[in-house]
C-alpha cells in the first residue's frame, strides 16, 4: 500500500473571474499530521472542499488511497473514509450528544424516523465512549445546542470518529474556541492519530498550534502554493514570512 493517500495533482477552481485555486499540486503522508497555513483568501478552504467533492474542480486530478476522486459525490468520498469538518460546527441543536453521534452514521441521516427509535447498543457504547474520548461523556445526555463553542468542535470531531475515516481534514479546529481548551484539543488530536491511526490535514491560523501538530506544513498564497516542509523551515522561509507571517505581525 502506497504510502501517500491523499494527492492533488494540479488542481484549479475557479469562481467566475476568481481564481480560488491555481496548479496546486501536493501529497497527504499516511498516518500523518499534516498542517495547511496562509492568508484569509488564499484558497485553503476552497481546496478542502474540492478534495471531499463539495466543489467539482476546474481542471486536474485528486487522488484518495491511489483512487481518483474527483468526479464523486460527497456521500461517494465520504463512504471511502474521507471526510472534512467545517470552521463553522454543523451539529443538531436540539438533539443530545448521543443522538448527534448516532444520526451522523450515513445510515441515520437517511431515516430520520431512527431517532425515536432505540438504537443497538454497540453503536450506543461507541458513541459513548468516543464522547469520554474527546472530553464530553459528562454531557452526553445534553442538548449539543447548550454547549459552549469549543464543546461543540469537539462534539463534531467525536462525530466524524464515529464514522471511523482513514482521514480527515480539519478547518480551523481551534477558531474560536477558549484558550483553555486548545492544549485538550491538540492532545486529542495526536490521540486520534496515533490511537486509530486517523491522517489529519488541518487548516491552522494559530502558528503554535500548527508547530505543535503538523508533521510536514504547506503555505498557500494567492491560490497558490507558496512553500512546503518542515514546520520548523516553513516557519522561517522568508516568502512565508512576506506573504503570511510578516503581515500577521
Amino acid at each position: 500500500m502506497s504510502d501517500t493517500i491523499i494527492e492533488v495533482r494540479g488542481v484549479n477552481k475557479s469562481f467566475g473571474g476568481v481564481v480560488a485555486n491555481k496548479d496546486i499540486s501536493l501529497t497527504v503522508e499516511r498516518g500523518s499530521i499534516t498542517g495547511l497555513i496562509g492568508p484569509n483568501g488564499s484558497g485553503k478552504t476552497t481546496l478542502f472542499n474540492s478534495i471531499v467533492g463539495l466543489y467539482p474542480i476546474d481542471s486536474g486530478s485528486i487522488l484518495f488511497e491511489g483512487r481518483e476522486i474527483s468526479r464523486m459525490n460527497v456521500q461517494s468520498i465520504a463512504r471511502l473514509g474521507l471526510l472534512r469538518t467545517f470552521q463553522q460546527t454543523r451539529i443538531f441543536s436540539k438533539m443530545d450528544c448521543i443522538q448527534n453521534m448516532l444520526v451522523s452514521l450515513p445510515h441515520r441521516q437517511s431515516a430520520w424516523s431512527d431517532m425515536f427509535r432505540k438504537y443497538p447498543p454497540e453503536l450506543c457504547d461507541k458513541a459513548e465512549h468516543l464522547l469520554e474520548f474527546v472530553g464530553l461523556y459528562s454531557k452526553r445526555k445534553l442538548t449539543a445546542g447548550s454547549l459552549s463553542f469549543g464543546q461543540q468542535k469537539l462534539l463534531e470531531f467525536a462525530m466524524a470518529l464515529m464514522n471511523e475515516p482513514q482521514a480527515l481534514l480539519l478547518d480551523e479546529p481551534t477558531a474560536g474556541i477558549n484558550p483553555t481548551l486548545i492544549n485538550g484539543l491538540i492532545d486529542r488530536l495526536k490521540r486520534a492519530n496515533r490511537e486509530y491511526g486517523i491522517t489529519l490535514f488541518v487548516i491552522e491560523h494559530n502558528m503554535r498550534v500548527i508547530m505543535n501538530l503538523a508533521d510536514h506544513i504547506y503555505c498557500m498564497a494567492f491560490g497558490q502554493l507558496l512553500a512546503s516542509g518542515a514546520p520548523a523551515d516553513v516557519k522561517d522561509d522568508p516568502r512565508v514570512i512576506d506573504a503570511y507571517l510578516g503581515a500577521a505581525a
